[in-house]
């Protein structure tokens, strides 16, 4: 065990877990202490949100990606928030209706992976098993059903529309949610946003600026 690499405090809002990667050889070891000092108190953190402070840089997508799967589906974490450890300034895309916009004008299938630095406008569906990441927003004029990440660079206003909204995984900004085993299907337009260090999903209005 990492002597003060990894220190993990609960408190009202949830966990806050601090890490120091610096003091780890590698991502799986530090995911072994991480298991090994949630395991204890499992059934306590069903529905919590956890707060993750970190150097970022030292983690790739997919470190991030497989550290919230184990915590959502090993200890039903509902919330996962990241933080930079060494407080790095994000290139935040700015503006939720300006910008730079890409057109995709098909669906996008199981195992395909679409970013950019601005918004994305998918014309078509997003099939479970596919990944969408944005500096900007995501609309989906469509079915979303895969994993999606809008502000991607630290981008808290971004938004996330969709004909209907099923992601997998919705992410904006450094805070994920994922969707209830459960969730009953949607059949009109849905806005997901960030209020409170919180992501809410609401009926798109027209006459109703996000």
């Amino acid at each position: 065990m990492v002597k003060g690499g990894l220190i993990i405090k609960g408190n009202k809002d949830g966990l806050n877990a601090v890490i120091d990667m610096n003091k780890f050889r590698d991502f799986d070891e530090m995911m072994e202490e991480f298991v090994e000092k949630l395991i204890s108190g499992k059934r306590f953190y069903k529905g919590a949100t956890i707060k993750i402070t970190t150097q970022l840089k030292e983690l790739t997508e997919r470190d991030i990606i497989k550290l919230k799967d184990i915590l959502f589906e090993e200890f039903l974490i509902k919330d996962c928030i990241f933080e930079d450890k060494e407080e790095t300034k994000y290139r935040v895309f700015s503006g939720i209706y300006e910008g730079r916009t890409k057109f995709y004008r098909k669906t996008i299938r199981s195992g395909q992976i679409i970013r950019y630095a601005g918004n994305i406008v998918i014309i078509g569906d997003v099939n479970p098993g596919a990944e969408v990441y944005a500096a900007g927003n995501i609309i989906v004029l469509g079915n979303l059903k895969g994993n999606v990440h809008a502000g991607s660079t630290g981008n808290t206003k971004a938004i996330i529309a969709a004909f209907s909204l099923q992601p997998k995984i919705l992410q904006i900004a450094n805070v994920m949610t994922r969707a209830p085993e459960d969730d009953e299907k949607t059949y009109y337009p849905e806005v997901a946003k960030i209020k409170d260090d919180t992501i809410i999903v609401e009926p798109y209005l027209p006459n109703k600026f996000v």
